[in-house]
């Protein structure tokens, strides 16, 4: 279950189709989750509670039996991922919070707003400038994200405000994608997916009861699909999809989830998108293939590509 950077590489073009298959289901999966948050009636913390909280029991019985073990983890590894846990429930909790305020297209491409920002850290951390095509991307991703977070205030402050929960979610997913990184370099993905979880619960229900929010819910069927699509068919596939295929092929795949996500809340809510809004999502598309293109680059793709989409 280790990820293989030599394992994501197509050998003459070919792919691998159970993976390719097994990657745009994930991001499907995964772009329902604001979906389901919105048709809980529980308040928004507490939905990222539930979404833990129901799937953590199935990640660990998954982790246990594919062989792994909780003896011989190192204190390190249990600190780096309750970091990870704690991370990963402010993100939940901020990103939650959005949806219920912007549309479901721009909660799902804000969300993930760490797919740019971790490579940002990596030029920090390798000291090296970024390439042609790089800073090519960054620059669509400010482009493109000052379109859609501007369209967005023009229509209503409320949405501009769920932008910018979205915006902070993202980056708390970074310093989950820097943690993680590190923890998976010597720990099977499935266990640090369980494990990481299992921290998180503490800090949604405590953060949920401290907000005032109603946690137990009337109506389970929301709760369980975001817990069973978000947490366990998206992350679980994508988990699988990342081992098999190259950083390029996963990054042009999760730009299946705004898309997917813009569907939704045109169909569920007729949030429709206007010229701005598409330009912008275009924009922020470009920069996501662009940041992921290997050409001689300083900066190591393969973390990012294995903690993407992961919300």
């Amino acid at each position: 279950m280790h990820p293989d950077a030599r394992s994501r590489k197509t050998s003459h073009g070919e792919t691998d189709l159970p993976a390719l298959a097994a990657l745009v289901v994930a991001n499907v999966a995964l772009a329902f989750g604001p979906w389901f948050v919105r048709l809980a009636d529980v308040g928004p913390i507490a939905a990222g509670f539930w979404r833990i909280g129901l799937a953590v029991p199935v990640l660990m019985a998954l982790a246990i039996g594919s062989g792994w073990r909780p003896a011989g983890m190192g204190r390190a590894m249990w600190l780096m991922l309750a970091a990870a846990g704690v991370c990963f429930a402010g993100d939940l909790g901020s990103w939650h919070v959005g949806i219920l305020r912007t549309t479901l297209a721009n909660a799902t491409l804000f969300g993930n707003s760490a797919t740019l920002l971790y490579p940002i850290y990596g030029f920090i951390v390798a000291r090296s400038l970024p390439s042609r095509a790089q800073a090519l991307a960054l620059l669509f991703a400010a482009i493109g994200a000052a379109l859609l977070m501007g369209r967005s205030y023009e229509l209503s402050s409320r949405n501009f405000a769920g932008d910018l929960f979205c915006l902070f979610a993202g980056l708390l997913y970074t310093g989950y994608f820097i943690v993680m990184a590190r923890a998976r370099a010597t720990l099977a993905p499935l266990p640090a997916l369980a494990l990481s979880s299992l921290a998180s619960l503490l800090p949604l229900l405590l953060v949920a009861f401290a907000l005032g929010e109603r946690v137990w819910p009337h109506d389970w069927t929301p709760l369980i699909g975001v817990a069973l699509a978000s947490q366990v068919l998206g992350q679980g596939l994508m988990i699988y999809a990342l081992g098999k295929l190259s950083p390029l092929v996963v990054g042009i795949g999760l730009l299946t989830q705004p898309i997917v996500a813009g569907a939704v809340g045109w169909l569920a809510y007729d949030e429709r998108l206007g010229t701005a809004d598409l330009v912008g999502a275009v924009l922020v598309a470009a920069a996501l293939v662009l940041v992921r293109r290997r050409a001689s680059e300083p900066v190591q793709l393969a973390p990012v590509a294995a903690a993407s989409g992961a919300d």
